[in-house]
């Protein structure tokens, strides 16, 4: 039996899912699943130019097994290409990185940071330094009582005579 594959870190899904060759009915094409850590393997070393040391740590796994998913990748869509098939891009064991929103007090203009980033510098669009992370988006989920989900994961629940 195979062991079971750790999760692979990835930025964000991507905004388009499925590639097909113009004029050709889908019914009328095989296709070619690309997984996401695939697509975000491509994404990081064709597309950003990322050495795949650096690239594998960004997606949490060994230098070698981001090897074996770049290599996938690529014989995947080289088969699309050559052979006229479809892309799907689905399924993969993943980890979708958790992004902070930010809120410009001075342009009003949102945008997203990933965690373990730390706090940017300014806002990138008119880099005032007065900006503060989104209402919606204020860290983890808080319970009514004000107790962080963190410190009561794994814990047994009680209940207390307030509760009853």
């Amino acid at each position: 039996m195979a062991r079971p594959q750790c999760p692979r870190q990835i930025d964000s899904a991507p905004g388009t899912l499925y590639f097909k060759p113009r004029a050709i009915p889908l019914s009328q094409l095989q296709e070619v699943t690309l997984t996401f850590d695939e697509y975000e393997a491509i994404k990081l070393a064709d597309l950003k130019g990322m050495y795949h040391i650096q690239a594998s740590k960004k997606m949490t796994i060994s230098r070698q097994t981001f090897g074996r998913i770049i290599e996938s990748a690529r014989k995947k869509l080289a088969d699309a290409i050559v052979n006229g098939k479809a892309i799907k891009i689905e399924g993969g064991v993943i980890n979708m990185a958790q992004k902070r929103l930010f809120h410009c007090a001075d342009c009003d203009h949102y945008w997203e940071a990933p965690f373990g980033t730390g706090r940017p510098e300014a806002c990138p669009n008119c880099m005032s330094t007065d900006f503060r992370r989104a209402d919606s988006n204020r860290g983890p989920g808080n319970s009514e009582k004000g107790i962080c989900r963190r410190h009561t994961v794994g814990k047994k629940a009680t209940t207390t005579k307030e509760d009853k």
